[in-house]
């Protein structure tokens, strides 16, 4: 009975938070967390009882909201599932994250080719028209700067389009990592074993990234910044990449400092927002990879 009820008003929670999606402003929020009611449904049920409680979530959410809510719900069932199953078959979480990152974003690009298809929407031309009407606007009430072109409202244009990679990526990651802070923990107090990740203190690039990333400072530096090359889209989207997977390495280094000094828990929170805003403060992230700082901290 208890288990049963858990299941109800685990879905009950999937449809609140799926007709949420239609509501602005709270639509975001609903988005980023909109998977972990069906992961945990996914995980701690049969498939058959799965697939009666996600029917009677889908066909409430389209009596109330119509078609699009069943597309939208689709589209975050695959990923739940993903994550579900290998939650059940007890597979690594580094391994988990990998996998739903790469079926959110595999589904993104899918969506893209699709609406392009079938309803003649092009992110790259919606992009183009709505930076294109606020400049012009922007200019009819004179609010422009006085050195604003053409030329430069068609280069920050590019510059939006070659960032959608980036884009996606950063999306299904937060997606993804949020679900599992927020899944995993919730399933671990029923009873199931869900692996963890890796501690942040042992948070840790292997040091042939570092190489990787003075090829790639060393490139967009002799790139020129203007171009629509597939070097400077990768470029204009591997820099950015390459300096987060640096932040989250300094990051890791600030809690392995304060394990090892049994510093306030606080403090390396304090200073991982810090890095996160901060993004010169990624260099530290590339100093811990390249050289074996952190044995002048540890405990003799």
């Amino acid at each position: 009975m208890k288990t049963g009820l858990k299941s109800v008003l685990w879905s009950a929670a999937a449809l609140i938070l799926l007709l949420m999606i239609a509501v602005p402003v709270i639509n975001a929020l609903a988005a980023a967390i909109l998977m972990v009611p069906t992961v945990i449904l996914y995980t701690t049920l049969s498939k058959r009882a799965f697939t009666l409680h996600m029917a009677a979530v889908y066909g409430i959410g389209v009596a109330i909201m119509g078609l699009p809510v069943l597309l939208v719900g689709l589209f975050f069932l695959v990923p739940s599932i993903v994550m579900g199953h290998f939650y059940r078959k007890g597979v690594p979480a580094r391994k988990v994250l990998t996998a739903t990152i790469l079926t959110v974003l595999g589904q993104l690009l899918l969506e893209l080719v699709l609406f392009d298809l079938m309803f003649d929407f092009s992110l790259l031309r919606e992009i183009r028209e709505v930076v294109t009407k606020t400049v012009d606007r922007l200019s009819e009430q004179g609010l422009m700067p006085s050195g604003w072109t053409a030329t430069v409202t068609e280069s920050y244009i590019q510059s939006l389009i070659h960032s959608i990679p980036m884009a996606l990526i950063t999306a299904s990651f937060v997606l993804t990592v949020i679900t599992h802070a927020l899944a995993a923990p919730a399933l671990r107090r029923s009873g199931l074993a869900i692996p963890r990740l890796q501690a942040a203190r042992e948070w840790k690039l292997p040091r042939i990234f570092v190489f990787y990333y003075l090829v790639v400072l060393i490139a967009d530096m002799a790139t020129p910044d203007t171009g629509s090359s597939f070097m400077n889209v990768a470029l204009l989207n591997l820099v950015p990449l390459m300096k987060l997977a640096f932040s989250i390495q300094a990051m890791g280094f600030f809690f392995f400092l304060a394990h090892e000094r049994k510093w306030n828990k606080a403090i390396p929170v304090l200073l991982s927002i810090l890095v996160a805003i901060f993004q010169p403060l990624s260099l530290i992230g590339v100093i811990d990879a390249a050289f074996p700082i952190r044995k002048a901290f540890k405990k003799s």
